[in-house]
């Protein structure tokens, strides 16, 4: 069931965003909006520098993948976003889960940013924004420079594509003066995270590893993801482990992705269940490979195979509004995985 994503959120931080909307509250030692309702500056440091909020953002403008989803969660409009260039079923632009809260706020789509060729800067320039988030992203230095000529920018804490969605709502809710209403959400969507796993206890403990798109006309390399990106993290949030051979693998690196030998492939014995881009026909790809079906979870058949295309695939990668779009679906999937592990 994809509840929407408003309505799903509970009703003391729909209230407390509402009316931080009128009236900032207050926040801790960060600074942002004092008691009395008087903005406070803020500042954020990150891994391009040190960002400060002088005002109170009036116009907020985001770039790069869902970093938009943080303010609409907390009822705050954004003048201009990322169009959506994956997932997007209907080519609009727009994932159903943001188009949702955008009819719940009553409100008309923002000024939709091509970054199918990186960022357009002009465009974000031209919305006038008084702050830019961006704490999910894969900001460059120069990047980051040229919009911080724009207005202030919140950029990544530590790796590029590496911000969890917790930090994710942090960062931009902070940018916002919303701290503590950021906080609410991120209470509301573990809670719903945790009561959607308990209702499928096989996938509890299951240890699992998230390959990036496989290409099945060269299985020579295994691709996947690192517990460096939100994709694999998810399954810790559901109660599930991260396979020790992908923990091991990413305690080297800073990068989202690593690339593997398919010769490697015993390396993941493991892996429980395998989650991944593709079609139907995908688990045959693999297991009629010789050495990729070697790997426990091709031989038993545990892989969740996401329609890459679809909004199902794009919300395995979470987000504060995708999360209760995908949870129980997404879930159920991985509770039939769980099933054929042994």
């Amino acid at each position: 069931m994809r509840a929407s994503r408003l309505a799903a959120l509970s009703t003391a931080v729909l209230l407390s965003a509402g009316l931080a909307a009128c009236s900032p509250s207050s926040a801790d030692g960060n600074g942002a909006a004092a008691s009395d309702g008087a903005w406070e500056s803020v500042t954020i440091e990150h891994a391009l520098g040190t960002t400060v909020i002088e005002d109170k953002p009036e116009r907020v403008a985001t770039v790069n993948w869902a970093n938009h989803e943080v303010p609409l969660a907390l009822g705050v409009v954004p003048v201009g976003m990322a169009a959506a260039n994956f997932g997007d079923d209907d080519g609009d632009g727009v994932l159903p889960w943001v188009e949702e809260a955008l009819t719940e706020l009553d409100a008309d789509t923002p000024v939709l940013f091509d970054e199918n060729d990186g960022i357009d800067f002009e465009a974000v320039a031209d919305t006038q924004p008084d702050v830019i988030l961006a704490a999910y992203s894969g900001l460059t230095q120069e990047d980051y420079d040229t919009l911080s000529d724009i207005a202030p920018v919140v950029a990544y804490p530590e790796t590029a594509w590496g911000t969890s969605w917790r930090e994710m709502v942090e960062l931009n809710s902070r940018a916002l003066g919303l701290e503590q209403e950021g906080r609410d959400l991120i209470a509301d969507l573990e809670q719903q995270m945790a009561d959607t796993a308990a209702d499928f206890p096989a996938i509890e403990g299951r240890s699992a590893m998230f390959l990036t798109h496989v290409d099945p006309t060269d299985l020579s390399q295994v691709s996947f993801y690192t517990t460096h990106d939100p994709r694999t993290l998810f399954f810790e949030d559901l109660g599930m482990s991260v396979a020790g051979s992908i923990a091991d693998a990413s305690a080297e690196t800073e990068k989202f992705a690593l690339t593997r030998s398919a010769e490697q492939a015993d390396a993941f014995a493991d892996v429980d269940i395998i989650v991944t881009y593709g079609g139907e026909d995908l688990l045959a790809t693999l297991e009629a490979d010789p050495l990729l079906s070697q790997i426990p979870a091709v031989a038993n058949g545990a892989v969740v195979s996401l329609p890459g295309d679809q909004p199902l695939g794009t919300a395995a990668n979470p987000t504060p509004l995708a999360i209760s779009w995908v949870l129980e679906d997404y879930v159920s999937l991985l509770a039939d995985a769980a099933d054929k592990a042994k």
